[in-house]
Parts: C-alpha cells; sequence; structure tokens
C-alpha cells in the first residue's frame, strides 16, 4: 500500500482529497489529510462580515465534513516536513508518505511592521484577512460615529489582491446606507504606482476611486504605526493619519514551511509554474497559496491548478512526463458597491480585457463591466464552494486554461 499525504484541509487540500479519492485505487493508495484547524472557512466571507452582509455560520463549518470517505482525516498540529526521508513530523507521531502535497496556505503576518500588531490591534487597527479579524471589525463598524478610515496594503503577494480595493468600494456604499458617508473620509494607501495591480484594469477602472471620492496615496512603503499618534509612516518619512486603520498585513506561508526549510523569504514553496511541482523534490507537489507561482492566490486558482494537479499525481505515480499545462488562470468578481460588481478573467501572460463569460456573444456576464448580476453572480458563488468547489464537483462551462471566447483580445 502507497501513501499519499496532503498537509492542509483548506480549499486546495479539501479539493485535492476529493479528486483523488475517486481516481486511485483504496487497495493501492492510502490517502491521509492532516489539518491544524477544525474549521473550515469560506475566506471570501471574510469581506462581506464587516459590512453584516454575511452572518458568522455563512462563513465557517467543520472541516471534516468535506473530507471524502475512504480518506484519512488527522487534525494536528504539523511540526516539520522531511523531503529527504519522505516523512512528516505531527506533534505526537511521524507519517510517511510516497507523494506529498502540501495545500498549508497562507497567513497575515502582521508582526513583520513595526507597531501593526500593538495596542491597538483590533481596537482601532484591524485586519479582515482572519475570521476573528472581520468580527472584530464587523462590532466595531456598528457603532463607530466616522471619521478618517484608512485602507491600507502592506505589500504584494496576498490572498485575493482585489479585495483591499473591494473593502474600500464597500465601505463607500456602507455608510452611504447608513446616512453617515459625509462623516468618513475614505483613503487608499497601497506601495504600488496605482490601485490596480493589472495595468489593463487601471485604465478601464480609475473612475471608481474618483467618483466614490476616496483618496488614493500610491507608492507607500510602510515602515510603521504609530499607535500613540494614530498614523502610518513609510521609509520616506511620508504619513497618513487615521481614525480606523484597516490593514493588509504582509502574507507570508506557513510556519512549518520555514522549519522545514522549505520555502522563500516569505515561506511560498518554490513550485514549477506549469506543473505544480516543487522545484527541489520530484515527489513533492503544491497547490494554491503555499506555491510561489506568480498566480493570484485566490480560490479559483486552487480550483484551476487542482485539476491540472490532479492529472499529474495520476501521471507521476505511473511514471509518465508531466502536463506542463496549468496557465496561471484566475477569474473574480470585484466588489464595487451598490449592489454592483466587475468580472475579471486573466492568466500570466493575458491581462484582464473586456468582453463576455463565459461564453461569447451571450455572456451572459459582462467582464470588466459594473453589473447586479455580477454582484449577484459573487454572492452565488458562496453556494457553489460549499457544495460543488470543495467536492471535487465540475463547474459548468469554465475550464481549467483561460478561453479566449468572448474576449476583445
Amino acid at each position: 500500500m502507497k501513501n499519499l499525504l496532503i498537509l492542509g484541509a483548506g480549499t486546495a487540500g479539501t479539493m485535492m482529497a476529493n479528486q483523488l479519492r475517486s481516481k486511485l485505487k483504496k487497495d493501492q493508495w492510502q490517502i491521509t489529510i492532516v489539518d491544524q484547524n477544525k474549521t473550515h472557512y469560506y475566506q471570501p466571507g471574510f469581506l462581506f462580515l464587516p459590512f453584516d452582509i454575511y452572518t458568522e455560520d455563512q462563513v465557517k463549518k467543520v472541516g471534516k465534513k468535506f473530507i471524502p470517505n475512504g480518506v484519512n482525516y488527522v487534525q494536528k498540529k504539523i511540526d516539520r516536513i522531511f523531503p529527504e526521508e519522505n516523512k512528516v513530523k505531527l506533534e505526537d507521531e511521524t507519517i510517511n508518505y510516497d507523494i506529498l502535497i502540501i495545500a498549508t496556505g497562507s497567513k497575515i503576518a502582521p508582526e513583520e511592521v513595526e507597531g501593526m500588531k500593538g495596542k491597538n490591534w483590533h481596537k482601532n487597527v484591524f485586519d479582515f484577512y482572519t475570521y476573528e479579524g472581520a468580527l472584530a471589525l464587523r462590532n466595531k463598524l456598528r457603532d463607530w460615529q466616522g471619521g478618517k478610515m484608512v485602507v491600507h496594503l502592506t505589500e504584494m503577494p496576498i490572498k485575493c489582491p482585489v479585495a483591499p480595493l473591494e473593502f474600500a468600494f464597500l465601505a463607500d456604499s456602507y455608510f452611504k446606507e447608513k446616512g453617515m458617508r459625509d462623516k468618513v473620509e475614505l483613503t487608499y494607501v497601497t506601495p504600488l504606482s496605482g490601485a490596480f495591480t493589472k495595468e489593463k484594469s487601471a485604465e478601464t477602472l480609475g473612475y471608481l476611486l474618483e467618483e466614490k471620492k476616496i483618496n488614493l496615496e500610491i507608492d507607500f512603503a510602510i515602515e510603521s504605526v504609530d499607535n500613540e499618534n494614530n498614523k502610518i509612516i513609510d521609509y520616506g518619512g511620508k504619513e497618513v493619519e487615521y481614525d480606523l486603520l484597516v490593514t493588509i498585513p504582509t502574507n507570508m506561508g506557513d510556519d512549518v514551511i520555514e522549519r522545514s526549510g522549505m520555502g522563500d523569504d516569505l515561506n511560498f514553496v518554490p513550485t514549477d509554474h506549469h506543473t505544480l511541482q516543487s522545484k527541489d523534490h520530484e515527489n513533492v507537489f503544491v497547490i494554491g497559496d503555499a506555491t510561489d507561482v506568480p498566480a493570484s492566490k485566490a480560490g479559483s486558482v486552487a480550483h484551476f491548478q487542482s485539476e491540472t494537479l490532479t492529472d499529474n499525481i495520476l501521471l507521476y505515480k505511473d511514471g509518465k512526463p508531466l502536463k506542463e499545462e496549468f496557465d496561471g488562470h484566475a477569474n473574480c468578481f470585484i466588489e464595487t458597491g451598490d449592489n454592483k460588481a466587475l468580472l475579471i478573467d486573466f492568466n500570466y501572460k493575458q491581462e484582464p480585457v473586456e468582453g463576455t463569460f463565459p461564453f461569447s456573444v451571450i455572456g451572459p456576464l459582462k467582464l470588466l463591466k459594473e453589473s447586479v448580476f455580477n454582484h449577484w453572480g459573487k454572492l452565488a458563488f458562496r453556494w457553489i464552494y460549499w457544495n460543488m468547489l470543495l467536492k471535487g464537483i465540475p463547474i459548468p462551462f469554465v475550464g481549467r486554461n483561460m478561453s479566449t471566447k468572448g474576449k476583445k483580445l
């Protein structure tokens, strides 16, 4: 009996467990998945939780219920990976493997910036990239009387690169609905040279910040958070004052990657961009936010990666060449507030463009165009996530690689 071991039962790990269990013969392969947390979070929902659009129960469930029968589920802390010995040490046992899939994700590291995780953490300095942070921010916003709100991005890469902008747009809408938009000065602060990470998106969507009266501060490389005077300071001496700071801290891979000596400076695992095989260990594969591939760290990317990786695991076990197939495909809805959203679809080489999705002409979704239909598409994805995506059920009409159909290239 051979052993396939998956580290992490988040989005990527759970999908891999479901897809591989149906394809690997049970009398030949034992599949084990290890996770350090009992709760599975719908992380896109953290964006909505602060604005009372989603409730706590809509963004979290017991993780074990999504693991298929025939997969050994272990809920323990992961101490270290020993890739040269083909084994993983847990808190109180060691598991050997023939094939390892690393799906340990990424996490925020506010301690990387001086003062960020200081005395005001989750008091007037918040994140929304964790369940605890989003919930604390929701409670704060319910009673907040207004002032200077700063939405701040520390550095790239981050999970879901558009989420900080979405938060700013939703905040604008939220305060308008509460009749207090005139009491809130909204500022978006980024280390990039523009609000959007993709040039085409910046050209097409730049009007949104101006339209919503959101101030923009670019090229801001944060050095510290001054908790005494409520301001953030960059290395060049620039300062931005706040009454309420919503920050996206540095994102890093899991600590187990650092302990195992398998990652880069941010604990992301060097991974072949197209096969998803570890660059250093041939029987180790990496998926989702744990990789260093230059694709968005988003659920859609993990979904498209999982299909290629499933094929490559089957090829690898049979000693066949791997598919150099994954093209960095990502698509995501961007909430723009006022019950509207837009959709982008892109990959390693192709920036977002206008057009229709998933079909040419009929769409029905429009690319790089605001619409109520796109907004409801984003909200509907929560059902798809819990009932299809995690369970490895194919999503109709959405291929693993980016299609050019309907796009104005």
